[in-house]
């Protein structure tokens, strides 16, 4: 099967490696990279606080530049949706890691525990020192759950996802050559700009594409007309490849 994969780097590639493993044939185009602000994370770790949260492992990737300055962090509690996340602050040294299921609303459900009291090894910590490790764009749930049980946070934007700009032609000329049998859409803003970036007939051509989203949110930045979309039961790519 051939499978469009729009991610950004370096997860498109990694994503694109599973593919290829398990017999498929992938076709890499990223709609979007990142663009990191390691300063941001430098001045607002600088401030008090005991508790870190990230919704991204792309945020792990901001710090890479700085680690060194980091390490007295390091023994901080961070907290992290989903496992992938996770395991990317793990890789990068920190010591007391929190996982929730992989959405903003249950990482807030897990803050607000361990604010409570100690959660599976994490120490209980204080009200209003938790610092949140941001991007751009990002999904409001995180933050309106805490906001829902009164937990104050300080953000700082550490990245932010510029769209890749691609010409037309050059879409075109790629999905024409290599038309996919399924294009997978891992956020709302990637499967919004490639849907901005491929001309109508390309887009027509698509209309018998299997749609596979993270989503019911990035579903909705598909364009009416085409019907073969199919939502990850979960948000996590173990559950989008269960479409495939």
């Amino acid at each position: 099967m051939r499978v469009l994969v729009t991610r950004p780097q370096p997860s498109a590639a990694a994503t694109a490696a599973r593919l290829e493993a398990m017999g498929h044939e992938a076709i890499v185009l990223p709609m979007m990279e990142a663009v990191h602000d390691s300063q941001a994370a430098l001045d607002v770790l600088s401030l008090p606080h005991s508790a870190i949260a990230i919704t991204s492992a792309e945020t792990i990737r901001a710090l890479a530049p700085i680690k060194d300055n980091l390490l007295p962090h390091l023994a901080t509690p961070i907290f992290c949706v989903g496992p992938a996340t996770a395991e990317a602050a793990r890789q990068f040294g920190f010591q007391s890691v929190g996982t929730s299921f992989a959405t903003g609303r249950a990482l807030a459900g897990l803050v607000a525990e361990t604010f409570s009291h100690e959660f599976h090894g994490i120490p209980k910590i204080g009200l209003g020192n938790l610092i949140y490790l941001a991007g751009v764009p990002r999904s409001p749930d995180f933050e309106a759950g805490l906001q829902d049980f009164g937990i104050p946070c300080r953000v700082a934007q550490v990245y932010r996802m510029s769209p890749i700009l691609y010409t037309p032609k050059t879409v075109d000329t790629l999905l024409q050559a290599n038309k996919p049998d399924v294009a997978l859409f891992y956020s709302h803003e990637t499967a919004r700009h490639f849907f901005a970036s491929i001309p109508p007939e390309t887009s027509d051509a698509l209309r018998g594409v299997r749609l596979l989203c993270l989503s019911e949110h990035v579903a909705a930045a598909i364009p009416a007309g085409f019907a073969r979309i199919a939502v990850a039961a979960e948000p996590s790519e173990a559950s989008l490849f269960a479409l495939l």
